[in-house]
């Protein structure tokens, strides 16, 4: 709570210092984005869910000049949700917390952005070896995550190649497929250089943190770890579109087969010439944690694929799944959409494994063992 209300501290006092030098031509920009979702799962004790969220967002544009501004951008994550059994049990949850408080500088090739914000790069969609800072699940319509306390800067060359540079404070969740929290009380630091090629880029991405292995005491009498992260990134479009993510991450102590992590993904996709046009995307994921690098000694392999398919102007047919072939779990989610003036409604038919590995699962999303049904509206003003 304390490290919570520090970073909300650091963020206010950053947008503020900012606000004093605007003077004229200032806008303001108030929006948000609510959703109420109810599900049933019978295989869970508390077979029933309803909840709600609400995102407001206000904006903020200082111009300084025809390619210089000012940008504030100020978001709350409001939330409130209920399990139940009918007649039997119940229990609660809600939440007031910021989701994106960050203050922008934007140059004519360059940009900085401090606060909490999102920070997100790489090839994937699906499984995303790269998922560094942030917590998608790629079975959430609304994309919702998390974000980090930081500052962000890039600068962009004429040639669109681009350079990104940032570090982080007071982050301790773990994010994609970290194997053990970040310890909040030192800096994370990295970055990021994009290169075009024909028809498609490549980038290498490096970060470095402190991994918080207090956990970790059975096999390890350390309770913090530098560790370090390497990343290399690359997409083409030819006559499919082809793709892939590696990420490679060291520990400087041993913890048994956490100190080394690969994760190497390919994927592909394509869209269909079947009346509106069926777009297909496929991704297959080899991952391997080993007490010596490169060992790959303890591998594991995940294969994902979705399909989407617009039934007409205002309606479309999603389908994802996603299969562990070491523990023989399928995971599966089928999603109707229909889009109203302002509102969006989700039909959505689920089964999840009673154990999930390998996907991206966060604590905004809940994701219910078993087979379900879930309803979603979405209304965005």
């Amino acid at each position: 709570m304390k490290q919570r209300i520090f970073n909300i501290g650091i963020s206010i006092f950053l947008i503020f210092n900012i606000t004093v030098f605007a003077q004229d031509k200032q806008s303001f920009e108030f929006n948000g984005q609510l959703s109420i979702f109810g599900s049933y799962s019978p295989h869970n004790t508390l077979a029933f869910f309803t909840g709600g969220r609400y995102l407001p967002e206000l904006n903020y544009n200082i111009p300084i000049s025809s390619f210089k501004s000012i940008d504030i951008l100020t978001s709350a994550n409001v939330y409130g949700s209920a399990y139940y059994q009918p007649f039997d049990s119940a229990r609660t949850d809600a939440d007031i917390k910021p989701y994106r408080v960050w203050a922008r500088y934007t140059g004519n090739q360059s940009e900085v952005r401090a606060g909490l914000q999102k920070i997100n790069f790489g090839s994937a969609s699906l499984l995303r070896p790269m998922q560094w800072f942030n917590q998608i699940d790629p079975r959430d319509p609304l994309q919702i995550t998390n974000g980090v306390y930081g500052v962000l800067g890039r600068y962009y060359f004429l040639n669109n190649a681009n350079i990104w540079l940032w570090a982080l404070y007071g982050n301790e969740e773990t994010r994609g497929f970290d194997a053990v929290p970040t310890y909040g009380k030192t800096p994370e630091f990295g970055g990021r250089i994009q290169y075009p090629m024909k028809s498609g880029e490549i980038a290498f991405s490096y970060h470095h943190r402190t991994a918080d292995t207090e956990d970790l005491r059975a096999i390890t009498q350390y309770d913090k770890i530098q560790e370090n992260r390497f990343g290399l990134d690359g997409k083409w479009d030819v006559v499919l579109g082809f793709w892939f993510e590696a990420s490679f991450t060291h520990k400087s102590l041993d913890v048994g087969d956490l100190t080394n992590q690969i994760l190497l993904m390919v994927g592909a996709d394509y869209t269909f010439g079947i009346k509106n046009g069926l777009t297909a995307v496929g991704e297959h994921l080899i991952s391997s944690y080993d007490e010596d690098p490169f060992e790959m000694a303890n591998t594991s392999n995940i294969s994902a694929l979705s399909f989407s398919y617009p039934l007409g102007l205002w309606d479309n047919l999603g389908v994802f799944t996603y299969y562990d072939w070491a523990a023989d779990n399928l995971t599966f989610s089928l999603n109707y959409e229909h889009q109203f003036n302002k509102v969006v409604g989700h039909l959505i038919a689920f089964y999840n494994p009673d154990t999930q590995t390998g996907i991206q699962q966060n604590n905004l999303i809940n994701n219910f063992a078993g087979p379900g049904i879930r309803l979603m509206v979405v209304y965005n003003h």
